[in-house]
């Protein structure tokens, strides 16, 4: 377990004595809404990446709007910084606390406003569950598509705050193509609404800026969200295959001959085996790579593609299997759903990644993946949305053995730059937070991280909203040697203090 704390860089300073503020909070929330205690504190000190803590200096807890704009003018007025907070199953680090600022925690914003069946939208607060929005809605013959494998407990705040995906996102998108309209908080405490329930709006499109920006432009309070009808038919293949490059080369020609699969998941066998131990699946342990290929739509569809699917996988040497029941295809679906708990029973840690590369370069990178596993002396489970090219490498570690964390960070480090070498990105939909922040230098440009922190000083000129996340400075690229520093100043002389 690391303490965490902001680069020297990014970090906020600020004279103001905890009594003064937690003053000026009880004027607007009730006691047992503001926490101060070392034992109340406690809880909230990392999320789901656990490896990193940081104990908060004040919890608050709003349970409406008003309280919200309050709390961060207040915050705005007397310079404190102020880290926004929903379920906390975040696993970048994008939650992770200061213990010189506020921690906002959203989770009493839990409310479904309305789901209106006319239009196809349910309008949400942010504490509310991703999984909830759809058992609100199936009575109406609907659902929400984004099914990140938290949906249980995630909330849908922090699903817009890292533009989660899931496991169908090939097909019907991430977070950023499902929600339409967001109600905001500036850090001065404005409410904002920002996109419309139309299709389209005119103007700057704030909504797609907003949905992956990691609390650092505002706070959510409200969030509209499509609703699909549910599928009259889904069926899922499992093809085995005996080695990875078959199995890269079949995703491949899946998307070439024009099927897109609601769903298309990939799992090594490090990550079958540690699933059928855990939901007992029925996944066959003896296979390299297995792939989960669902597809839906109308019945006669279904049927059409699961034909030209099957012949596809097996033109590439797998094995298959048709799930032969409802309740079959929901078992397969858990065993993926379930593999990172499924990998924590046989690891006393692990570190997950999060990084997206281009398809035609999936079994190029596994293998960088296996030789970088063997260099560092750490097994690594992988468990991806194969159709999108989101990797999800767990590296597993013993956090008892000296130097083993720092081994994982290392490892994900090269995999998260093994992927940017290949044309990918460093996040899927996890986001960076403090975990991915150092390989933001290795994947952009200083002129692109000027561009970034012009964006945050528009809407945050004192750089109190999650300060320390997400963008580096450039002193800090610097300092991780991986970025060329022009000498030029930054757009604004305010920012060099990020």
């Amino acid at each position: 377990m690391i303490t965490i704390s902001p680069h020297a860089s990014e970090k906020i300073h600020h004279q103001v004595i905890k009594k003064k503020l937690t003053k000026l909070f009880r004027q607007i929330l009730p006691d047992p809404s503001i926490l101060t205690e070392q034992e109340q504190l406690v809880p909230y000190q990392c999320d789901g990446l656990s490896a990193y803590q940081c104990t908060p200096w004040i919890v608050v807890l709003p349970n409406n709007i008003k309280q919200v704009q309050k709390i961060l003018h207040i915050c705005y007025e007397q310079g404190v910084p102020v880290v926004a907070r929903g379920a906390g199953t975040g696993l970048s680090g994008g939650a992770i606390p200061l213990n010189n600022g506020v921690l906002l925690v959203l989770a009493k914003f839990n409310e479904i406003l309305q789901i209106d069946k006319k239009n196809r939208i349910a309008i949400v607060q942010p504490g509310v569950r991703n999984l909830a929005i759809s058992q609100a809605a199936v009575k109406h013959g609907l659902y929400y598509a984004p099914d990140p494998s938290s949906q249980i407990a995630c909330s849908i705040g922090g699903n817009v705050a890292e533009n989660a995906g899931g496991v169908h996102c090939l097909k019907y998108g991430l977070t950023t193509h499902n929600i339409l309209r967001l109600k905001i908080v500036t850090m001065q405490g404005e409410l904002l609404t920002i996109g419309s329930h139309a299709l389209d709006c005119s103007g700057y499109d704030l909504l797609a800026l907003m949905t992956g920006s990691e609390g650092m432009l505002g706070i959510i309070v409200e969030v509209t969200v499509k609703l699909l009808p549910i599928p009259e038919a889904a069926q899922v293949i499992l093809a085995a295959f005996p080695d990875i490059a078959n199995a890269g080369e079949a995703v491949a020609g899946i998307i070439a001959k024009g099927l897109i699969p609601a769903g298309l998941e990939m799992m090594d066998n490090a990550a079958i085996r540690a699933a059928e131990d855990f939901v007992h699946a029925g996944y066959p342990v003896d296979a390299e790579v297995i792939l989960l290929c669902e597809l839906d739509g109308t019945a006669d569809q279904v049927a059409d593609e699961l034909k030209k699917a099957r012949e596809i996988l097996e033109s590439f040497g797998a094995k298959v299997r048709v799930a032969l029941s409802e309740a079959e295809r929901q078992k397969m679906w858990a065993g993926r759903k379930a593999a990172f708990p499924a990998v924590g029973r046989i690891s006393p840690d692990y570190y997950c990644m999060d990084g997206t590369i281009p398809r035609r370069h999936l079994a190029k990178v596994l293998q960088g993946i296996s030789d970088l596993s063997t260099k560092y002396g750490l097994v690594v489970a992988n468990v991806f949305h194969a159709g999108d090219g989101n990797l999800h490498p767990l590296i597993l570690y013993n956090a008892e053995n000296f130097g083993e964390l720092e081994k994982a960070e290392q490892l994900g480090s090269d995999i998260l730059e093994l992927s940017v070498e290949v044309g990918g990105t460093i996040t899927g939909e996890h986001g960076v937070g403090v975990e991915k922040i150092n390989q933001m230098c290795f994947q952009f440009s200083s002129e692109e991280i000027d561009c970034f922190h012009a964006v945050k000083y528009a809407f945050d000129e004192k750089g109190l909203l999650n300060p320390g996340k997400a963008v580096p400075t450039l002193n800090r690229c610097a300092e991780f040697g991986k970025l060329h520093v022009h000498h030029g100043k930054l757009p604004h002389k305010e920012l060099e203090r990020f």
